[in-house]
């Protein structure tokens, strides 16, 4: 049979358009649809305008700290209009560019919706249109609260396009997009209350690092309640109140449920074309990002499995490169780096330590190493702030399997620390590398004694 194209992406995220471009490059006739933005939610109302928003929030939380270096400045007013204004800009810029690299291979791009119609077949804004194969890219999307009056809550979606500031915000959730935003909304000015399930933020963070963060959202001003599930939310004018089980009333001008993600699959056909899916609508896959169906794959947040924006583009080249090329490039996507925003942020590579004290039943002792200091710029700016630091070091082979830490710069500092963890360096590799002085990522490379041993 003939076909309209030999690859057919459904969604313009950055691992979707990541497969175009490289299939395109490779030969194929390839075409990608996008229903709502390209570039996806990284661009758009993810990692991106949020990291601007932090950015914003951090030049507020810089004026008290220079009085400790003598600057005699005083805080200004924030101006939210302009903030989003300058934001919108710079994502409408980032969208053009996604749609100028398309072009430049000579893929085809939708401004539409598809469905599947069966499973070589895709309705795209109305016009049928065959594939020889179907890349599923559709990403993830917010989860909407289920209790009662949550349709009087936000979510992240709607975060970045509030009309003015809010001067009370009640956040729901402990993962990285709350305290996140618990941060952005504090350092602009807002009172903000951070009400979690969990007595600690960051589920499935190592616990040293979630502790830290607890400690400085609190230093940040959020009020923090742990181990409170929502009951409700109602309404007392303009006024949004939380009940909370204990019969704490949280009062807030905005309430931001930020409670989770769930793969966005509904209305895409998939039934139609026989493509197998598990919880939360996530799609399937096997090795390769291959579904049940031989000529249908799926990436990134579709899948929910490792749901970061570098490992789809990681699973969209290595498809193209395997459909079309010489065969994948190799990630190991069990040693990926990631970064949580938070103020101030956190950063790991590799095991937390409550997983190596599964897997030393098998594989023998971990030496634990960790820091907890006060960084010479808080030394000096009176600001109660820790940074942890912490190396996990497997005992027999010395190899160091994990890199965690809460602190300024840590994304950049664990960037390069995971390179050297995926190369396999060893402890004795970290300590005869000479330290950058005066830094704090030089503590990675000084930690000489051990903390403790996990068995």
């Amino acid at each position: 049979m003939a076909y309209d194209f030999d690859l057919f992406v459904i969604g313009g995220g950055s691992g979707g358009v990541r497969c175009a471009r490289i299939a395109a490059t490779l030969g194929a006739r390839v075409a990608v649809a996008e229903e709502r933005f390209w570039g996806g939610t990284c661009v758009n109302v993810g990692c991106v305008p949020k990291k601007l928003m932090v950015m914003a929030a951090e030049y507020g939380n810089a004026v008290p700290d220079s009085h400790g270096f003598g600057w005699s400045t005083q805080p200004g007013t924030h101006d939210w209009q302009a903030l989003i204004t300058h934001k919108n800009a710079e994502i409408s810029r980032l969208n053009g560019i996604y749609v100028k690299l398309l072009d430049g291979v000579g893929v085809t791009h939708f401004d539409a919706r598809a469905v599947f119609v069966d499973a070589h077949t895709l309705d795209v804004g109305g016009q049928r249109v065959t594939a020889e194969r179907i890349v599923i890219a559709t990403g993830g999307r917010p989860s909407a609260p289920s209790f009662e009056g949550g349709a009087h809550c936000i979510i992240s979606d709607d975060a970045f396009f509030l009309p003015e500031m809010p001067k009370r915000v009640a956040l729901l959730g402990g993962g990285y997009i709350a305290v996140e935003f618990a941060g952005i909304f504090a350092g602009l000015g807002a009172e903000v209350d951070l009400i979690m399930r969990q007595d600690l933020p960051l589920r499935g963070f190592d616990e040293d690092l979630r502790v830290g963060l607890m400690e400085a959202l609190r230093e940040g001003g959020v009020r923090v309640h742990g181990g409170a599930p929502v009951s409700r939310v109602t309404l007392e004018g303009d006024t949004r109140i939380v009940h909370l089980p204990d019969g704490t009333q949280v009062r807030a001008d905005l309430v931001f449920a930020a409670i989770g993600r769930t793969a966005h699959t509904e209305g895409l056909g998939l039934d139609r074309a026989g493509v197998a899916t598990g919880q939360g609508g996530a799609v399937l896959v096997q090795e390769g990002s291959v579904t049940n169906v031989p000529h249908i794959y799926a990436i990134g947040d579709v899948t929910d499995r490792l749901n970061l924006t570098p490992v789809a583009i990681a699973e969209g080249h290595s498809l193209a490169e395997a459909l079309y090329g010489h065969g994948p490039r190799v990630w190991h996507l069990d040693r990926v780096a990631t970064a949580v925003f938070s103020i101030p942020p956190m950063a790991t590579v590799g095991p937390t330590e409550a997983e190596v004290a599964v897997r030393a039943a098998t594989e023998g002792p971990f030496d634990v190493y960790v820091s907890r200091f006060t960084p010479m710029r808080h030394t000096m700016s009176g600001r109660a702030r820790k940074t942890v630091m912490k190396l996990i070091v497997h005992q027999a082979s010395q190899k160091v399997v994990a890199a965690h830490m809460l602190g300024e710069d840590a994304p950049e500092i664990i960037q390069g620390l995971s390179i050297a963890i995926n190369a396999g360096a060893t402890k004795a590799d970290f300590d005869r590398t000479v330290g950058v002085h005066p830094t704090a990522a030089e503590e990675f490379v000084t930690m000489r004694t051990r903390t403790r041993v996990v068995t």
